[in-house]
């Protein structure tokens, strides 16, 4: 039997970054509509290498192969604010077994900060070494809680962070409900929108239990 778990926050006009206002209604229209703007990296949300100018690829050319697969969650609560994510925090059992192709579900519980300043200027970051290890591990997705993956008031280390990842990683931010989750593998589905000449977008994201 299959569990299906959403990692998605919700849009709202409470969100920095996003609108929602009212284009037509039943009553007067035939129908309602709204008329939506958002930051491309607002919420849950893919990044593409080009938001970075690691290469020229957009959101829309990254192969749709790379936003499925088998993914392990990695238990990295005690880390905190500004703390620093390590391979240290992938279990014994987790780094057994890995293989190629695989993807990383940072469960931090940030997401409670959400709505926040602290959500965004105290986050937790992935460290130089796990992106290292990203990489030379060929993972597919790294997903996490903070709305970024490194310092967003650090233009150094959250350029460097992200120059390491997007080189070969699909990098997911804005992940909520990880707490859902009652196991530490999973399917996951990350599905941004397809904006043509995109440096990233909002995306629904599920993690399917078996």
């Amino acid at each position: 039997m299959k569990k299906v778990v959403d990692l998605t926050m919700s849009y709202h006009n409470g969100v920095n970054g996003f609108s929602k206002a009212i284009a037509k209604t039943k009553d007067a229209d035939g129908w309602n509509a709204s008329t939506l703007t958002f930051y491309s990296h607002v919420g849950t949300h893919m990044d593409a290498p080009f938001h970075f100018n690691v290469s020229n690829q957009t959101i829309d050319e990254i192969p749709v192969s790379d936003f499925v697969g088998r993914a392990w969650v990695i238990d990295a609560r005690k880390v905190g604010a500004k703390g620093l994510v390590t391979v240290h925090h992938i279990s014994e059992t987790i780094l057994e077994n890995f293989v190629a192709g695989d993807s990383l579900i940072i469960w931090t519980g940030w997401s409670q900060h959400a709505g926040t300043q602290k959500y965004r200027d105290e986050l937790p970051r992935i460290s130089e070494s796990l992106a290292h290890w990203c990489i030379a591990h060929k993972v597919k997705m790294i997903a996490v809680e903070p709305p970024s993956v490194a310092d967003v008031n650090d233009l150094e280390e959250v350029t460097k962070i992200h120059e390491i990842l997007l080189a070969g990683v699909v990098i997911i931010e804005g992940l909520t409900n990880i707490e859902a989750l009652q196991t530490n593998c999973v399917e996951l589905i990350a599905l941004p929108l397809k904006i043509e000449n995109g440096d990233g977008a909002p995306a629904r994201v599920i993690a399917i239990e078996r």
